[in-house]
């Protein structure tokens, strides 16, 4: 299975950080890390489902539909 369109989480992450009008520090501060990791999670392809979770949570946000609906799209 190909991979190269899927969905860059890094990248959707900060796009959904923007749209709630949150900075790198909130972020940081809820997920007990440093801006630096925050940046890094940024250029992030895939992270962990642990990860995906927690952020899940904090920016209420559901992340896992983006992957869901990007592979029921191509299944049409």
């Amino acid at each position: 299975m190909a991979t190269q369109d899927a969905p860059h989480i890094g990248h959707l992450i900060k796009e959904e950080l923007a749209r709630q009008e949150r900075t790198v520090v909130w972020l940081a501060r809820k997920l007990c890390c440093s801006r630096q990791n925050v940046y890094h999670l940024f250029e992030c392809q895939w992270i962990s489902v642990e990860i995906l979770i927690r952020l899940c949570d904090i920016m209420d946000c559901n992340f896992f539909k983006v992957y869901s609906d990007h592979w029921e799209s191509k299944k049409v």
